[in-house]
């Protein structure tokens, strides 16, 4: 069966940025996700759209079409005050490029890299990690688990096992809509 929207699908892929390896999920532990519902960038989603299990996929999305441009509006210059836990500024955390999640203004956490450490600020970037970045992906669709091979086994709601028992293997792939077999 095709890759089409409500389908749990699995598969493996390469994520290249800047000419270094950034992401990938492998054969042991593909990726799994169920299509057409927004769990991933639309354009990638798009690319694979069709493909079949045992299908290799190769493509790359500009920033627009992975997670934007780096939108400079979102570096914020903040007091080393605001880093400080029990009354002491952790400089220990204040490296550029460290990732450090705060607070929003409406109490949300949200992830942080710092920019730039100052004598008395610190420069923090709220960008999207891969914004401005050019993605280059290369993967391939692997089966989703359905059928016999599901019997008295324990998954998540992405068709992954969770019973302790190892790797399920089939060879069918059904939209996540269609009754279970017996």
């Amino acid at each position: 069966m095709k890759v089409q929207k409500n389908n749990v699908v699995e598969l493996t892929y390469e994520l290249i940025v800047d000419g270094k390896l950034a992401d990938k999920a492998t054969q042991e532990r593909p990726l799994g996700y169920i299509h057409g519902t927004h769990m991933l960038l639309p354009k990638f989603e798009s690319e694979v759209e069709g493909k079949e299990p045992g299908d290799e996929f190769a493509f790359t999305l500009t920033p627009e079409e992975g997670y934007g441009t780096f939108d400079a509006s979102r570096l914020f210059e903040l007091p080393k005050a605001a880093f400080e836990i029990d009354g002491k500024v952790r400089e220990d955390l204040l490296v550029v490029g460290q990732i450090i999640p705060m607070l929003s203004n409406t109490g949300q956490v949200v992830q942080g890299t710092v920019h730039e450490v100052k004598p008395d600020t610190v420069v923090m970037d709220f960008n999207h990690p891969m914004a401005g970045k050019t993605l280059n992906f290369t993967g391939k669709v692997v089966s989703v688990p359905v059928g016999e091979g599901m019997i008295g086994r324990v998954v998540n709601a992405l068709g992954q096992p969770i019973d302790g028992k190892g790797p399920i293997t089939a060879s069918e792939w059904r939209p996540i809509e269609c009754p279970a077999p017996g």
